[in-house]
């Protein structure tokens, strides 16, 4: 290879297996692109894929195929086009453009009824490489199936490096359906969490409440729109929480701490036929007493995945300043650096940790 046909990529090889390595650089077949990535950022997922986490590796058929090129939290630059890829995606190059983080294969029953996100075969970028590598390298190739997006020049770096955490929040908090006499409660705080926050906000709920362990990140979720922040490890959340509701429990909990305490919690705090919202990404089963959901509290438990048809609303919203990255973004790092910024996205030290290559 030569430097013009190479590209330098993170490989995901194996759990705490990813090297810095040298590799093809892509191509743009029909109706495909090549962009150049600006950033793309480090998720909790990647983290507990990173460090092996069974749902990730497990069972005979692990959902990630190794070698891949991770990341699903991307943005870039449009620099080649493949033959009616301008008309099929709406580009051109020199477009500021993102892919939503799922690749639909376009033909099974969710596909076809619109509800691409739940597609069968579920590729996701930087997970399987057999549809497309993921956006922790210099280039990338969108595939024909992948729904893009532009993003308008006025929207920041680090704004538009947030885009795809901000849809999955947008879509959460929607799962909530949240009414403005609601005591609504998010569990957790990193990235995701923030921008739950925000995007909860919006909806002007009566009482809107953050829960997490660490300070720093429960002024910033004031910052944002709390009306009330909880530390566990010294506040008493129920106590509190039932001061708030008459001792009847919050209207909404959503649950993005990715730890089994986060789930046990919610089905503590949360009022009889409340709303329950599971987002998060787990490293570990959770185990719970089912029939607090059907006999005791008869609740209403919904998933919440990727962020379908949230891009376009994200994107408005960066552009209003409506949203921000704002203290959410909070280091960033070439990719020379990736193992360094692995170890940080992993810890308390950070909350979004962005990889920007340099081409």
């Amino acid at each position: 290879m030569d430097k013009h046909t190479e590209m330098q990529a993170v490989v995901c090889h194996g759990p705490k297996d990813y090297r810095l390595q040298r590799i093809s650089k892509p191509q743009a077949r029909p109706n495909e692109l090549v962009i150049r990535i600006a950033a793309c950022g480090i998720c909790a997922s990647d983290c507990k894929c990173h460090s092996g986490a069974a749902m990730f590796w497990g069972g005979d058929n692990p959902w990630v195929k190794a070698p891949v090129v991770p990341g699903h939290e991307f943005f870039g630059y449009v620099v080649e086009v493949g033959e009616g890829a301008e008309e099929h995606f709406e580009v051109a190059v020199g477009d500021k453009v993102i892919a939503e983080q799922i690749v639909p294969c376009a033909k099974c029953r969710f596909c076809k009824s619109g509800k691409y996100w739940m597609c069968e075969v579920h590729n996701i970028f930087g997970f399987q490489r057999e549809v497309a590598e993921g956006g922790m390298a210099q280039y990338m190739r969108i595939p024909k199936t992948a729904i893009v997006h532009k993003i308008p020049e006025s929207v920041s770096l680090e704004d538009s490096a947030l885009v795809e955490p901000m849809a999955c929040s947008i879509h959460t908090v929607n799962r909530g359906e949240i009414q403005l006499d609601d005591v609504v409660v998010i569990a957790g705080a990193g990235t995701l969490g923030l921008c739950m926050v925000q995007v909860a906000a919006l909806k002007t709920p009566k009482k809107l409440v953050v829960i997490d362990m660490v300070d720093e990140r429960l002024e910033l979720a004031k910052q944002f729109g709390a009306d009330v922040v909880i530390n566990p490890s010294r506040d008493n959340a129920r106590e509190i929480i039932n001061g708030l509701t008459d001792h009847y429990g919050c209207d909404v909990y959503i649950e993005t701490t990715g730890v089994p305490a986060g789930v046990t919690q919610g089905l503590d705090l949360i009022r009889k036929l409340g709303r329950f919202v599971e987002f998060s990404v787990f490293g570990a089963e959770t185990s719970v007493d089912w029939s607090i959901i059907g006999d005791r509290k008869e609740l209403d438990v919904r998933g919440a995945h990727l962020g379908p048809y949230c891009y376009p609303i994200a994107i408005d919203l960066f552009e209003r300043g409506l949203v921000t990255s704002k203290g959410i973004v909070t280091h960033d790092f070439p990719l020379d650096n990736f193992a360094e910024a692995f170890e940080l996205a992993n810890s308390t030290k950070s909350i979004k940790v962005l990889l920007k290559p340099v081409v």
